[in-house]
């Protein structure tokens, strides 16, 4: 396995590798504790010669020697490993973010062109009556029209346009197409008389 740090991304299953490996090595040092244990109790820094000097006849020096020596190397070996465990963890967290950050920027493109994509208005609502039939179907203030029935921003030629569709759909739904919030918001419409002026408001 290439090393955290390598030309490759480091993934899950390579932390899981080091973990395992971590783990291994653990493991390793333990048995060697535990050898030194047996031996009489001799930890990584007791005497291996008696009160005279001489080589100690009670235990197993090449055993506590090789032991101690295996200690020594196997905790650098797992210093070395966490600090690859460290680096891979952070290496992952990092493209994370990274990827977060480029999720967030493609939903703000696809946003943008959607925004981009929507159609042309002709008109602007810049009054709706309260309790008129423009009202009473959602219509509000700022609403950008791009569809009035038939009208739309290649056929609409002035407001004359829309007072004719109007009066040819007395009592009838008309569909209404705006862009509110930069978003396509339909609106069903029935022009009709009510106790204000016209048929909308």
């Amino acid at each position: 396995m290439e090393p955290p740090g390598g030309s490759r991304p480091v993934t899950v299953s390579d932390v899981q590798e080091l973990v395992r490996r971590k783990d291994e090595l653990e493991a390793q040092i333990k048995a060697c504790y535990e050898l030194l244990e047996s031996q009489k109790g001799v930890g990584m820094n007791e005497p291996l010669v008696d009160a005279e000097g001489f080589p100690r006849d009670d235990i197993d020096l090449y055993q506590v020697r090789t032991a101690r020596h295996n200690i020594i190397c196997l905790q650098n070996d797992h210093k070395a490993l966490m600090k690859q465990v460290e680096e891979a963890l952070h290496q992952l967290h990092a493209r994370e973010k990274e990827k977060h950050a480029r999720d967030e920027a493609e939903a703000l493109a696809e946003a943008m062109s959607q925004s981009r994509s929507l159609p042309q208005p002709f008109a602007r609502v810049n009054a709706v009556t309260p309790g008129s039939p423009a009202s009473v179907s959602g219509l509000q203030v700022d609403d950008e029209i791009v569809e009035f029935g038939s009208v739309n921003v290649n056929n609409f030629q002035n407001l004359q346009n829309i007072a004719a569709v109007v009066q040819h759909s007395e009592g009838r739904p008309l569909s209404v197409t705006v862009i509110r919030g930069g978003r396509k918001v339909h609106v069903g419409l029935i022009p009709k008389r009510w106790a204000g002026k016209g048929l909308l408001g």
